[in-house]
């Protein structure tokens, strides 16, 4: 079989199983487990998948720029953040990490609302600066120009004295035995102190985020209270993440 027919073979195999295993592939392709292990390195190389220890997953297809995700599932995002409101409290202190399905949340926050909101991202501050009832803090930090959201230590350090109620996680990837994991180290260490924070974080992630890895890992999966996702995802790709005591509502 050639290079480009093996590849094509492991692409269809990831996209039908979730997954590919090395040994597995090597018996299916009849190829040594060296030749399966150095395509699957160059097809990581190449973004086709994520290669991880003993074979692969599928890639995130979240490292795009900020202004190009805005244009992706753009009605999946709407019917998450809707979902997503039923959660909101008055008086509550929330943590919005930067993501197009977060902004989307700040975009249909309730008028009444009364609330705090301490966000990183430059775009959900501006989204929330007309909301009459409000509170908007900025967290300060480098801009990630790519992801649109504040990083690094002085990120990190102004979260450490916060104590929310609730967070919205931006997700790029989630898988329930990899867990939640970015494509930039930098937005790792903010990610990991909003989860230390906050009493509950929810992750909204349309359907192509569940199952996938990116290269950096935030933190096991069971640190979520809540995943929000596209209604129709089969309930047998949920169940991993209602086994690990993960409230699941669909948009």
């Amino acid at each position: 079989m050639l290079r480009e027919e093996r590849h094509q073979a492991i692409l269809e195999r990831l996209q039908l199983h979730g997954k590919v295993i090395a040994t597995e592939l090597s018996q299916i392709l009849s190829v040594s487990e060296d030749t399966v292990r150095r395509d699957l390195r160059e097809m990581d190389s190449l973004g086709l998948l994520h290669r991880v220890h003993g074979g692969a997953l599928p890639k995130s297809p979240s490292a795009a720029h900020f202004e190009d995700r805005q244009r992706d599932s753009v009605e999946s995002k709407e019917k998450l953040a809707e979902a997503a409101i039923s959660l909101v409290r008055n008086g509550q202190v929330i943590l919005m990490d930067g993501s197009t399905s977060t902004l989307r949340v700040a975009e249909r926050l309730p008028h009444h609302l009364m609330a705090t909101v301490i966000t990183n991202s430059p775009p959900i501050a501006v989204a929330l600066a007309a909301h009459p009832k409000i509170d908007v803090v900025m967290l300060g930090g480098q801009l990630h120009k790519n992801s649109l959201v504040n990083i690094g230590a002085a990120t990190v350090e102004a979260l450490s004295k916060i104590r929310a109620d609730l967070c919205f996680l931006g997700v790029c990837s989630i898988h329930p035995e990899i867990g939640i994991s970015v494509p930039y180290l930098e937005e790792t260490y903010v990610k990991k102190q909003m989860i230390e924070a906050s009493s509950e974080i929810v992750a909204l992630a349309t359907a192509d985020k569940l199952g996938t890895a990116s290269s950096f890992i935030v933190a096991p999966t069971h640190a979520l209270t809540y995943l929000i996702t596209d209604h129709e995802v089969p309930d047998e790709t949920l169940q991993p993440y209602r086994q690990l005591g993960i409230s699941i509502l669909r948009g």
